[in-house]
């Protein structure tokens, strides 16, 4: 982890190039979590579809969250996107709801994120991996697994 020490800039003034450098540090980070770019509640699922920039979605049913259940549905196609496309925000009720907050609360989903990010990790290579299968490999392969009689 990366230390960095606060700095106060309140009075620092808006230049060009102040601006363009705070546009650049936006876009290198625009990756790290979630950003839909899209919010519909589809009133046939009872569940809202949350669209991503790849045109990807989510539904998230409505009854599994008590904070969207107790909507009508009026409210809930009043939902927009805040704070980046991170949370779900309904300004009438002073509502935002963290989208991430929404797919941790759901067994299924959460499952599925698991199995992925094990799959995408277990394809991971290194020096490390590379030196050890060649080691093992000198050997006649991964040892076998002794098994208890």
């Amino acid at each position: 982890m990366t230390s960095v020490k606060a700095q106060t800039r309140f009075d620092e003034p808006v230049t060009q190039d102040v601006l363009t450098h705070a546009i650049e540090r936006g876009r290198k980070r625009g990756g790290e979590g979630v950003h839909a770019t899209s919010v519909k509640y589809v009133p046939l699922l009872k569940s809202l579809l949350v669209s991503f920039a790849d045109h990807s979605a989510v539904a998230l049913p409505v009854k599994n969250y008590p904070e969207l259940a107790a909507l009508t549905s009026a409210n809930l196609n009043k939902l927009t996107l805040g704070f980046g496309g991170s949370a779900l925000c309904l300004d009438d009720r002073d509502l935002h709801v963290s989208i991430a907050g929404l797919v941790l609360a759901s067994k299924p989903l959460m499952e599925m994120a698991a199995t992925l990010i094990a799959t995408r990790n277990g394809q991971k290579t290194s020096a490390v991996k590379v030196r050890a299968s060649r080691i093992n490999g000198q050997k006649g392969g991964r040892p076998r697994l002794a098994l208890a009689g």
